[in-house]
């Protein structure tokens, strides 16, 4: 849009200046063509002059005709850019330029043509004129003609500046438009370098006065989506709150009945696989909801104004470890911790649901007798967390699209609900910082890691 706007302006300013030259260039043509028809007028006034200033034949035969001139045709040929000629109706010169008797007039009518002699271009008028010899050719010759330097003037007085003008104008106008447009293009990279969860309102004091309705109307359309995007997380995180409690309760009462005493009357009691299935159901619908949850709580746009803390991510480590030492050990998954002291300026409750989930998901696909391990501390100096395993891994094209909501790689053993590593991924946006899937020690399995800043 913006260099359409450019080219127009470009064009509605230079094209005007273009028609101007040359507008002033057929005014300056025009000109010239008056001074000429003045100067043909002339010239035709001087013919009977000239006729009229032949007093006598010469004194021998042969000899040019005795003239004595009119003051006016003197003072036309005391001009070097001025000729005449005396001829006989044959086109024999009797006095002057003898090549200017080549033609003769076929009629009595002064006759104006234009001839090129010796590298000037000269206007000749011409006409029988009766004399004291008779009816004789005279011939006027003007050098000056204006029409005749009309070519060199207009390219040197009119199409040159001008052309000079318009470039520097070019350069000028852009110079103009650019800054006029500056306010414009900040605004277009303000738009497009702003990320698609931010949907804060524009400064509209910063933007020229033509484009205030626009963004004006921009911040009308966030404000709207936002408002339908902070419904939707209040949907979903109410929805996530109010379903953890009935499948807390739910989940407690089905591990009571699996690990129960047999009752007497086996009648009644469902066989153990079906309890088993029924106790996945509801672990993994309780998971479900929790995630949910956290991924509602965890949205960038809501957590900007709650507080940072410093967190002690080697401490945060440790306490992880422990919590999934029991699931590690019942799938005889060796679980370690290589942890460097670091602290990151973060939320301590995400930090810790990211890496909760990164450690659920590597003992989970990771296969029994396989390494779990947890690491954190600086990196060029910028704390990191990270969780690797030697499991099956994921595919490098497989690798950003694990980071969408609900997705799961086809085949994968198991059952999840494709949110875990979409909640990292969110958590490392909300602190600035990235998550990054690499294949492990090794080219096995694999290596997720959390960079945050200091």
């Amino acid at each position: 849009m913006t260099s359409g706007l450019r080219r127009r302006l470009l064009v509605l300013l230079l094209v005007p200046l273009l028609l101007l030259a040359l507008i002033n260039a057929w005014f300056d043509y025009r000109s010239a063509s008056n001074v000429a028809g003045q100067q043909d007028q002339r010239l035709a006034a001087l013919l009977p002059l000239l006729a009229d200033s032949i007093i006598a034949e010469g004194q021998k035969p042969g000899d040019p005709p005795v003239l004595l001139l009119a003051p006016a045709v003197d003072e036309f040929l005391s001009s070097p850019a001025s000729a005449y000629s005396l001829c006989d109706p044959d086109g024999k010169a009797l006095r002057g330029e003898a090549w200017m008797c080549d033609l003769a007039p076929t009629s009595r009518e002064a006759e104006f043509h234009s001839e090129e002699y010796e590298g000037t271009t000269w206007r000749i008028v011409r006409q029988r004129q009766q004399s004291v010899l008779g009816e004789v050719v005279v011939v006027l010759a003007d050098g000056s003609d204006p029409r005749q330097q009309w070519a060199r003037a207009i390219l040197f007085k009119v199409l040159l500046p001008n052309l000079v003008l318009l470039t520097l104008a070019a350069f000028a106008v852009r110079w103009a438009v650019a800054r006029a447009l500056k306010p414009l293009l900040d605004l277009r990279v303000a738009v497009e370098s702003r990320s698609p969860r931010d949907l804060s309102s524009l400064d509209e004091s910063a933007s020229p006065e033509e484009v205030r309705p626009l963004v004006h109307s921009l911040n009308r359309l966030f404000e709207l989506v936002n408002a339908q995007a902070e419904s939707q997380r209040r949907f979903i995180a109410d929805a996530a709150h109010q379903l953890r409690t009935p499948l807390a309760g739910l989940q407690a009462q089905v591990e009571a009945w699996a690990h129960a005493t047999p009752a007497a009357d086996a009648m009644v009691r469902l066989p153990a696989h079906e309890v088993a299935k029924l106790r996945d159901a509801t672990r993994r619908t309780s998971q479900l909801a929790s995630q949910l949850l956290a991924l509602s709580r965890a949205d960038a746009r809501t957590m900007h104004a709650q507080p940072m803390q410093r967190v002690d991510l080697k401490a945060l480590c440790e306490d992880i470890l422990q919590h999934h030492l029991d699931d590690a050990t019942a799938k005889h998954i060796d679980l370690g911790l290589d942890a460097q002291p670091a602290s990151a300026h973060a939320h301590e409750w995400l930090l810790r649901e990211a890496l909760e989930n990164l450690v659920d998901n590597a003992v989970k696909y990771t296969p029994p007798g396989g390494t779990v391990t947890i690491h954190c501390g600086l990196r060029g100096g910028v704390p990191f967390l990270s969780v690797e395993d030697d499991g099956p891994g994921i595919a490098p094209a497989e690798r950003s699209r694990v980071l969408e909501r609900f997705y799961r790689v086809k085949g994968t053993p198991g059952e999840g609900n494709g949110l875990g590593l979409a909640i990292a991924d969110e958590i490392a946006r909300v602190h600035h910082g990235h998550l990054t899937l690499e294949s492990g020690n090794g080219g096995r399995g694999l290596k997720a890691t959390l960079a945050l800043p200091g």
